[in-house]
């Protein structure tokens, strides 16, 4: 709940915030009249007043965030937020190209990380894979707009070869 008691020289009443698709959304619920404080139910009636609306804001803000969930943030390069490449240094100290996905599960409510190796499985498949991991976790059909734009987005072998390049550079 974000129904706050404000006790100061300046007011004496609720502030209700809350944060909603990044932007704040703030009331005052002032428990003065005539320039005395309120006292008994119409100080009652005040609170659930602003409770009722910290609630609708509540929901509001509930909506927001299943919405952000489920959106996938595509930027201009073609780079998926949540999939990344990686040159992964194996256990004999050789480099091996993959996809890491780390999101927010909306299955299991806490980041989730896995990875997929474009070696063994082929830049498409593991592309493929590291999408179907993504939506699985996102809760995003399979059916819809949102998947169809991240198969889309699977990188070219040319860039995928300059990816490495620039991993390697960035190594050494």
């Amino acid at each position: 709940m974000s129904v706050e008691l404000l006790d100061t020289p300046r007011f004496h009443g609720f502030r209700v915030r809350r944060q909603i698709a990044g932007k704040t959304y703030q009331e005052y619920f002032s428990l003065k009249e005539d320039g005395k404080r309120l006292r008994g139910p119409r100080r009652s009636a005040l609170k659930a007043q602003a409770e009722a609306r910290d609630a609708e804001l509540e929901k509001l803000q509930a909506q927001a965030k299943e919405k952000a969930a489920r959106e996938v943030d595509i930027d201009g390069k073609g780079n998926v937020r949540g999939i990344l490449f990686r040159l992964k240094r194996e256990k004999s100290g050789n480099r091996t190209p993959v996809f890491q996905i780390g999101i927010m599960s909306a299955l299991e409510n806490k980041i989730v990380n896995t990875t997929v190796s474009i070696t063994r499985h082929g830049l498409e498949d593991a592309w493929k894979r590291a999408v179907d991991f993504y939506v699985t976790h996102k809760k995003i059909n399979k059916r819809s707009r949102a998947y169809r734009d991240l198969l889309a987005a699977q990188p070219t072998e040319a860039r995928l070869k300059r990816m490495i390049r620039q991993a390697g550079r960035k190594r050494g």
